[in-house]
């Protein structure tokens, strides 16, 4: 079957294709907002069952293979699926309506397992006593996070998590063209969800050895990570894209944007 008859509305039994995935699509996007919600408790240590400080003792030598092989894992699947490569050989399979639902179901599912086999590696780094200055930096990581969920909204969140794909294909209405845009946060930074994380990952008031592994590991990830993204853009927006990565800052607004 073609992509033109996969979405044509009078084929019989295409109206219960399109229901599925998007159940599909709202399943996948359930699970991702109880990932990030979890993420938020694992990092912070607060409401979660399992913490990234808690859980089954272990050595450090296997703490470290362990939780660096899950770190790894996750760092493979999200870029790799990413790639415009990938995603051409991929929806050769499945229905181009629910790729990007499928990337947000097996990114969240990879994390679900770093967060239940991850390795606690107690030793402190650092522990601030006092409890005022405790609160400041807990309020900073909370912010970063405040970061992260708003510029995904400023961008478009249903999109970036795969809903406004299957709800289009929903109604049989194709999905318009991507825009170049770079609303508030994007006019000082070129990724300020990296650097929601970056901020709510290293600002902890205790910084345990397991904390540090996690919050290096997935920044160091993140640099790689939008050094392929941005590749990706330049591929898909030009002179546009360039233009505005010399002028807007990648992570840190020091420089003024035109």
């Amino acid at each position: 079957m073609t992509e033109t008859q996969a979405i044509h509305p009078a084929i019989p039994g295409n109206r219960v294709l399109r229901f599925t995935a998007f159940l599909f699509g709202g399943v996948a996007y359930l699970t991702f907002l109880f990932t990030i919600l979890y993420a938020i408790g694992f990092v912070s240590g607060l409401a979660v069952p399992k913490t990234i400080d808690t859980g089954a003792k272990s050595g450090i030598i296997e703490a470290i293979v362990v939780n660096l092989t899950l770190m790894s894992l996750f760092a493979v699947q999200h870029s790799v699926m990413a790639r415009n490569w990938f995603k051409h050989w991929w929806t050769r399979f499945i229905p181009t309506a629910v790729e990007r639902s499928t990337y947000v179901l097996c990114a969240s599912l990879t994390l679900l397992l770093l967060f239940w086999q991850w390795r606690p590696m107690p030793a402190i780094i650092w522990d601030v006593q006092e409890p005022e200055m405790a609160m400041v930096i807990a309020t900073v990581s909370f912010v970063g996070w405040v970061i992260v969920f708003t510029s995904t909204f400023l961008i478009n969140h249903f999109e970036l998590f795969g809903l406004h794909q299957v709800a289009n294909n929903l109604v049989g209405r194709e999905m318009p063209a991507p825009v170049f845009r770079t609303p508030f946060f994007y006019r000082f930074v070129r990724h300020p969800i990296y650097l929601g994380f970056i901020i709510a990952f290293w600002a902890a008031p205790t910084m345990s050895a397991g904390h540090l592994l996690f919050a290096a590991v997935t920044t160091a990830y993140i640099f790689v990570g939008i050094m392929l993204e941005e590749r990706d853009l330049v591929g898909m927006f030009g002179d546009e894209y360039r233009y505005y990565r010399e002028r807007v800052s990648m992570l840190f607004p020091w420089r003024r944007s035109a």
